[in-house]
């Protein structure tokens, strides 16, 4: 049964990883110009979107495996448009993979939201 209780807590964890992850990418020095405002949405929006996945999915996976698939999934969209940059792109990846395994470990470990499916003994 879908718990409110994990979608919340997945939804912020998203959400804050999604800030984390716009304040890394606009403080890049490398950086030539700094990121538009539409794009650091994207980045916000993206993990938060990507908190929600995990708190809403269904799949029979391990926390960690569960972590790692949505954070790769979620991370698709974010990378499309950096193709030409590979090191970035595989940076998005590899954030989307961090954050979502992250998610996962605060929703289903630390707080005890446990996903869609499981069977819950007393």
């Amino acid at each position: 049964m879908l718990t409110t209780k994990r979608v919340l807590i997945a939804t912020i964890c998203g959400f804050i990883f999604g800030i984390v992850c716009m304040l890394l990418a606009s403080s890049n020095p490398d950086a030539t110009e700094q990121l538009s405002t539409s794009l650091k949405l994207t980045i916000v929006f993206g993990r938060t979107l990507m908190g929600f996945t995990i708190g809403i999915s269904a799949l029979r996976l391990s926390w960690w495996l569960h972590g790692i698939v949505i954070g790769i999934v979620a991370s698709i969209p974010m990378a499309l448009p950096i193709m030409d940059r590979v090191d970035i792109m595989i940076g998005t990846f590899v954030m989307g993979i961090i954050y979502g395994v992250l998610t996962e470990l605060i929703t289903s470990i630390v707080f005890k939201a446990k996903p869609v499916g499981t069977i819950q003994t007393s």
